[in-house]
């Protein structure tokens, strides 16, 4: 494994973690929330996601699998991998109150809105919970966009993009409430900034825990189980999160003229790669 591959997909994964930063920026910056922009572009995030995980990731993994157990294994265990990856993030949403999940949308306005002033204040947990609620599922998020970048960093790059999009409302939801928890603009910018570390921590744990094994003749076994995990994970946020909030923020069409431009973008892009 190339050191300036490792490196790259580290970078990548950390511009896409901390881009939570730019939702908490844009939330203290911005006077109201642009909604048609934000259901365009987390519908084009999503479409990214889907395209890419059925047309480039699980194939690819199907191939490793296969090269090693078979069609017919090969093929079945590509599918527990697929599978397994949605029930980890799942799990993951399910263990996160839904009141401090960073998934329930909160716009710009809120921050005028006075009752939500007070109730935030009163809730200083809620706004530490909220950003450890970001760090905890963007863990998962940032190994899938290191091993997407690890295989092939231009893929690695529309992957971060499309996680970075993701991530802003993220920052938003996190920014908020903390600044009302607080009275305390830095804090809530640092606390929203700092959530998104998690995505670059897991990529670099990822680096440890599986390198050794793919380098000790295991890379197909490993890689098959981790991109068939990754697809799994960013189709499942994509009909989970993604559109949901796409279509909460903004119109139902543009969030499904924003998917199909992402997909479009994506076909494009690849195209231009063969």
């Amino acid at each position: 494994m190339e050191l300036n591959n490792v490196l790259i997909a580290l970078l990548l994964t950390m511009f896409a973690g901390l881009s939570t930063g730019i939702g908490s920026a844009i939330a203290f910056l911005a006077r109201r929330t642009n909604t048609k922009l934000l259901s365009v572009a987390l519908g084009f995030s999503a479409g990214v996601m889907i395209y890419i995980s059925f047309v480039e990731i699980f194939p690819d993994a199907r191939s490793s699998f296969i090269a090693t157990y078979g069609e017919f294994r090969g093929t079945l265990f590509t599918l527990a991998s697929f599978f397994g990856g949605m029930l980890i993030i799942a799990l993951i949403d399910k263990l996160i109150p839904s009141f401090e999940n960073p998934h329930e949308m909160r716009s710009i306005e809120s921050m005028d809105n006075e009752k939500s002033a007070v109730n935030f204040r009163k809730l200083y947990r809620m706004g530490v919970m909220t950003a450890v609620a970001v760090g905890i599922h963007n863990f998962p998020e940032g190994i899938a966009t290191f091993m997407s970048a690890l295989k092939d960093p231009a893929l690695g790059v529309a992957i971060a993009v499309a996680v970075a999009i993701h991530n802003i409302p993220e920052g938003i939801a996190v920014s908020v409430p903390v600044y009302y928890a607080t009275g305390n603009r830095k804090k809530a910018f640092t606390l929203s900034f700092l959530s998104g570390i998690s995505e670059p921590v897991g990529a670099f744990l990822a680096y440890l825990v599986l390198m050794p094994f793919m380098e000790a003749g295991h890379f197909e076994l490993i890689f098959g189980t981790i991109m068939a995990g990754v697809a799994g994970i960013m189709v499942f946020i994509s009909l989970d999160e993604l559109l949901p909030s796409a279509e909460e923020y903004g119109e139902h069409h543009l969030a499904i003229y924003g998917l199909i431009g992402g997909m479009a973008v994506m076909a494009l892009s690849l195209l231009l790669l063969v």
